[in-house]
């Protein structure tokens, strides 16, 4: 239980931004966990809708920088602002140039130019299907390549133990003793 209470301090204090910048505004909202339960649903549903649409939109160009400023960009995708911080939060890890979301406004010049390869393997990250599934990822890459990619990322976060040595297994170093007799005498 101590874990799971510092997984969420360790989130709280990754979410931690002054409340008064958009970034900040959107993170208060969309991670409340005080507001009401159904509320929040159709938020993120309705948030989830529009990224996607967002999504589709940049992959049909994938080498094509977009970039203009925050609201400028909220207008071009048809979306209001605080959804734009939304995505420009969650799309950060994978650009090529980080934007500074922490301290944007309306105003700030921000770019979308993401790396094709890293914005995937987030998207499987996140267990976001909804987006690493588009079929305008087909264009980019084969059927192959992105299972590839996807068991990449999740081979990624898997730890692999090392199998045990035995005290009467023959020794790692090859020199055809027992461990016990061998390198396991320092050990």
């Amino acid at each position: 239980m101590a874990e799971k209470n510092n997984m969420n301090d360790a989130l709280q204090e990754e979410l931690k931004v002054d409340e008064n910048t958009l970034l900040g505004k959107w993170r208060k909202k969309a991670y409340d966990e005080n507001a009401d339960k159904n509320w929040l649903n159709r938020f993120w549903d309705d948030y989830f809708k529009k990224e996607k649409a967002i999504y589709a939109e940049l992959l049909r160009n994938p080498d094509e920088e977009v970039k203009g400023t925050v609201s400028g960009l909220a207008e071009k995708f048809e979306v209001p602002v605080e959804i734009m911080t939304g995505f420009l939060d969650g799309i950060n890890d994978s650009l090529k140039e980080k934007n500074p979301i922490e301290t944007m406004d309306e105003d700030t010049e921000v770019s979308l130019a993401f790396d094709k390869e890293r914005l995937y393997k987030n998207m499987v990250d996140a267990k976001a299907d909804w987006l690493y599934e588009l079929p305008e990822w087909d264009a980019i890459y084969t059927k192959e390549e992105q299972h590839t990619l996807y068991m990449e990322q999740k081979k990624s976060g898997t730890i692999v133990k090392p199998k045990k040595i035995g005290r009467n297994d023959p020794c790692p170093c090859g020199s055809g003793k027992k461990y016990k007799y061998c390198c396991g005498r320092n050990a």
